[in-house]
């Protein structure tokens, strides 16, 4: 199961730590930037105080494959979070990120925090279940959460390459139309959708990266990948959704974000 996650600033919080009552959520997410860059010389919030917005998945299992965002536009944070784990509870799936261990899941740990979401399958470590103590979800170097980005750079920050970049460069669409960048202001302007759909071509790129991984480490041969691909190409034309079949089009014509947008919803 690939996930990837977007967040905005977390301004509920951020409203009672700073004494920013009384102020819009654009305000409040101006004054955080504006404190957060004072102090370190960057606007990005630090990882607690990031509130996610949307989650979105693939899913390999059985003869099948699945691409979608957890919950509906209306859902609220708390459900995201949820759904997410009981997909671990249920499934207890190897899980797929680029930089999970340094963002996603950070995150989603702070936000399971804030809301007294429980989940014990995830932080099972061979306690109860004997067959995580050598292979869990939170040790570094286990492998039933993989971060491609970690992974591929060697555990070496300096080796880190952005996902569009890599996907881009293996002939993946890469990003379209939209990037992390903009989701704060796509979610003033309360258009999840488009933050949900652009999650969703964020988690195919890197499940696409993920089975030329597989390839290269002898998990697939050649053929066994070809088929892989295929199954995914199937999917998205098969979708009727818009950004997908848009994804497949980049894909399977080799043009990236500089030729192709997200296609209006």
């Amino acid at each position: 199961m690939v996930f990837d996650i977007e967040t905005v600033p977390d301004i509920d919080s951020g409203r009672g730590l700073f004494a920013l009552d009384g102020l819009s959520r654009e305000d409040v997410g101006k004054a955080m930037a504006h404190l957060r860059q004072q102090k370190t010389g960057s606007e990005f919030q630090p990882l607690h105080l990031h509130r996610i917005v949307a989650i979105s998945v693939t899913l390999r299992a059985g003869n099948g494959f699945h691409v979608w965002s957890l919950g509906d536009l209306e859902s609220p944070e708390k459900e995201l979070v949820q759904r997410f784990f009981d997909g671990v509870e249920r499934y207890s799936p190897d899980l797929v990120s680029w930089n999970g261990s340094g963002f996603d899941l950070p995150v989603v740990h702070y936000r399971s925090l804030l809301h007294g979401v429980s989940a014990p399958r995830y932080w099972e470590v061979g306690d109860e279940d004997r067959a995580f103590r050598y292979n869990n979800y939170l040790g570094r170097f286990h492998w039933r959460h993989l971060d491609l980005m970690d992974v591929l750079a060697g555990y070496q920050l300096r080796a880190a390459a952005p996902l569009d970049q890599v996907a881009s460069m293996c002939g993946f669409p890469g990003k379209m139309g939209m990037s992390g960048a903009k989701v704060w202001d796509t979610w003033l302007e309360d258009d999840v959708q488009s933050i949900r759909d652009y999650c969703e071509t964020d988690v195919l790129n890197t499940y696409l990266v993920y089975l030329r991984f597989e390839l290269i480490r002898g998990h697939l041969d050649q053929a066994g990948y070809e088929r892989e691909c295929q199954l995914v190409k199937d999917t998205l034309q098969a979708s009727g959704k818009p950004h997908l079949e848009a994804f497949l089009s980049a894909w399977t014509d080799g043009t990236g974000e500089s030729e192709r947008e997200m296609p209006a919803q």
